[in-house]
């Protein structure tokens, strides 16, 4: 069954999960550091990141895992480096089990180049 529609960006953080909801702040935080250059919107029910009306990157929320979502194109070439860092991914995201801490350098590594793209 598909998430309930979010009328915003509070309402979707306020209807996180307990066990969702710190993983999601803090790849809001980590995104948001990069404001003014990004702005974030909801868009498909979830928070995305744009530059200029450019959807760059989006957070996911799932029942046991968030995502950190890139294009497929532009993710393909850090899968490796994923892999290595002991993450799953799949065609343009990083997947980040609640079990696990938000790989802060890597997600910031990721951010940056697609920023400099």
């Amino acid at each position: 069954m598909p998430a309930p529609k979010r009328a915003d960006l509070d309402d979707f953080y306020a209807q996180l999960t307990p066990t969702q909801h710190p993983h999601l702040v803090e790849l809001q935080r980590i995104s948001l550091s990069y404001a003014p250059a990004v702005e974030e919107k909801l868009q498909w029910n979830q928070p995305a990141y744009l530059r200029d009306g450019e959807r760059l990157w989006m957070l996911q929320a799932y029942g046991k895992h968030c995502s950190l979502r890139f294009t497929p194109e532009f993710f393909g070439a850090y899968t490796g480096e994923v892999a290595d860092a002991g993450y799953e991914c799949g065609a343009g995201f990083l997947k980040i089990r609640y079990d696990q801490d938000v790989p802060e350098a890597l997600c910031r590594r990721l951010i940056e180049a697609r920023l400099a793209e």
